[in-house]
């Protein structure tokens, strides 16, 4: 007995000296000309032209690595367009907390190709670099850093107001993607206003849960109305058009054939990458069932199938490829696709839930074919019933259009995780209604009546715009409604007795309109495709003042217009009216309503962020 505990006091003795033996390195990286902070500059240590660890600066320069076990390391501090910086023979002792700060002095030396050793099923070839671009990678870690800093977004032009009498449809394809918002959150928890070009309001407003009645007929939606002032300018109203989609029980959902599409690229190396995206699929495989099998295809220079199809019942054997992944390499994004759709048509299930789960940063460097015959691939697929969703992870590079565009095309829906809690929204919360597909070619198209209605606008929804001829054209691509998923519309409405006009055109001279006598406000019509076939199907519903007035309007109503303010706030908009940040605070506070995960709360404390960075500046170039 007495040797029993004697050893435990060992054990426990080495344990803690183990523990107060971690030290750490941090500092501030600079520009040693302009004295402004560097930021995503690589720090590793090295023993032995080996990287023990490593981080990189932030958006003020400041690095910090930690835990760092006592010894002797090379400290290296590199970054594209700046001349590496070595601190050889650097000494760590126990429990010590080092500061290193650098300035870091421009190269006038263009950086060549490297042969980099990275993952072990994908090195890069040395004739596989892009024609007439260098590509630069980091000697010691294979990570690109060519490429940071370069975040790209599709420019978003703002929608006008329409005149009903020269446009009184609008018409567009549904949008259940929520990318927006967590990346939003992840540009103002590091203390950044966003890119205007990020903020796209009707996916920040969709990220959130608006309890609407579920359907109770044949379709697979219910629809549901309400109209009130609008907070931005009381002179207009806003209309609210919440759309919510069937929810199946998980025993109800056919079985699935997933295949696991991984970035393990030089790109992926930082923590908010790989070892996040590792982190979030871990949470999904605990969600597999007996019937479902996942497959995993990796790439870096090349493509590999690092898991063969294999039962949702065998989770640690999956969990076990997943952990192993580790970065390095350059980019074949292309190569890696064709193999995921290849493995995921292979393992068909009919009737089945057949996707490629595509999890990157974007940044598809290298491959042989341009982006629409890429677009086509996975429309051709599509097609075969094998459909696509991505996962956005990491800062610098991010690519943020290329995703967007490539899961639109394959029938999908695309999410930007930015930390834990995110993945378990996705994949713990939301699993089914991230993976499993209720509807095809959503399309919503709407007639104001001009007797009731002047000008409308859609707030959001810009890239989601359609010809009104679109809306009965069956071969027409549109949106994808998942398990229990809602969509919410907003309108900003100037009343045909309303003061409030952007314009008019002049008079036709060979035509003349006659307004119908009618009391509705508009028509609302909805198409949709069961999945798997090729013909729509029609809601219609006629809209009256009855239909949508309200005494008081609800938490609902009230925070996604709270949602829409911020929005516009953060793109500053030219109709954002009287908004301010503090409004914005006030209407959330007041919806915030039970809150069960506490993303109301969350978005709150981000207005409240927002308003200090504009007022007090922000260390991120908004580009506007």
């Amino acid at each position: 007995m007495k040797s029993k505990i004697l050893f435990t006091a060992i054990f426990l003795i080495i344990t803690i000296l183990s523990v107060n033996c971690q030290s750490s390195i941090s500092g501030i990286i600079k520009d040693d000309v302009t004295g402004e902070p560097v930021p995503f500059v690589n720090v590793t240590l090295n023993k032995d032209n080996n990287i023990i660890t490593g981080a990189y600066s932030d958006f003020n320069g400041y690095y910090e690595i930690k835990p760092v076990t006592p010894g002797i390391y090379d400290v290296v501090f590199s970054y594209i367009g700046y001349n590496t910086v070595h601190y050889n023979k650097y000494i760590v002792e126990d429990n010590q907390n080092y500061t290193i700060n650098v300035n870091l002095s421009n190269s006038e030396k263009i950086l060549s190709n490297v042969e980099v050793a990275g993952y072990s099923v994908a090195k890069m070839p040395k004739n596989r670099a892009r024609k007439g671009k260098y590509r630069s990678l980091n000697y010691a870690t294979g990570i690109d850093l060519s490429n940071y800093n370069t975040e790209a977004y599709d420019y978003i032009n703002e929608n006008k107001f329409k005149n009903v009498f020269d446009e009184p449809l609008s018409t567009f394809s549904i949008d259940v993607d929520r990318a927006s918002y967590s990346n939003v959150r992840r540009f103002l928890n590091r203390s950044a206003m966003p890119n205007i070009d990020a903020v796209r309001i009707e996916e920040m407003i969709n990220y959130f849960d608006y309890n609407y009645e579920q359907p109770a007929e044949e379709h697979p939606f219910n629809t549901y109305l309400e109209l009130g002032e609008c907070p931005w300018n009381p002179a207009n109203k806003l209309l609210l058009i919440g759309i919510q989609g069937k929810s199946f029980d998980e025993n109800n959902i056919p079985p699935s054939n997933l295949v696991f599409l991984i970035d393990v690229s030089g790109s992926m190396y930082s923590q908010e990458k790989l070892p996040l995206l590792k982190s979030s699929l871990n949470i999904l495989i605990d969600k597999l069932r007996p019937q479902d099998k996942v497959s995993i295809v990796v790439y870096a220079g090349s493509a590999g199938c690092v898991l063969p199809s294999t039962s949702g019942n065998n989770k640690e054997k999956i969990r076990k490829a997943i952990n192993k992944l580790e970065a390095g390499g350059s980019t074949a994004g292309e190569a890696g696709i064709k193999l995921a759709y290849k493995i995921a048509v292979e393992n068909y299930i009919k009737d089945g839930n057949n996707r490629v789960i595509l999890a990157t940063d974007g940044d598809f460097n290298v491959g042989p074919s341009s982006n629409s015959e890429l677009e086509r691939l996975i429309e051709k697929n599509r097609d075969k019933g094998v459909y696509l969703t991505i996962l956005g992870f990491g800062m610098g590079n991010y690519k943020d259009a290329t995703m967007e565009n490539l899961s639109n095309k394959g029938n999908g829906n695309y999410a930007y995780v930015d930390n834990i809690n995110e993945a378990n929204k996705i994949f713990g919360h939301e699993l089914w209604g991230t993976l499993y597909t209720i509807a095809d070619d959503v399309k919503i198209q709407i007639e104001f009546n001009p007797s009731k209605v002047k000008e409308y606008r859609l707030i959001g929804y810009e890239n989601r715009l359609m010809n009104k001829e679109d809306f009965n054209n069956d071969t027409k691509d549109a949106g994808e409604v998942g398990s229990g998923h809602s969509v919410t519309v907003l309108y900003e409405i100037v009343s045909a007795n309303g003061k409030y006009e952007r314009g008019n055109t002049d008079p036709l001279n060979y035509q003349t309109t006659n307004i119908v006598e009618s009391e509705d406000i508009m028509t609302l019509k909805i198409r949709y495709k069961n999945p798997g076939e090729n013909n729509s199907n029609l809601i219609e519903n006629k809209i009256t003042d009855d239909d949508v007035n309200v005494k008081e309007n609800s938490d609902n109503f009230i925070f996604a217009a709270a949602i829409a303010e911020f929005g516009m706030l953060l793109r500053d908009s030219e109709h954002k009216g009287i908004s301010n940040y503090d409004h914005v605070v006030a209407m959330a506070k007041k919806a915030k309503g039970e809150d069960k995960f506490d993303y109301r709360s969350e978005f709150i404390s981000l207005v409240k962020k927002a308003k200090i960075l504009s007022e007090h500046g922000s260390t991120y170039n908004n580009n506007k």
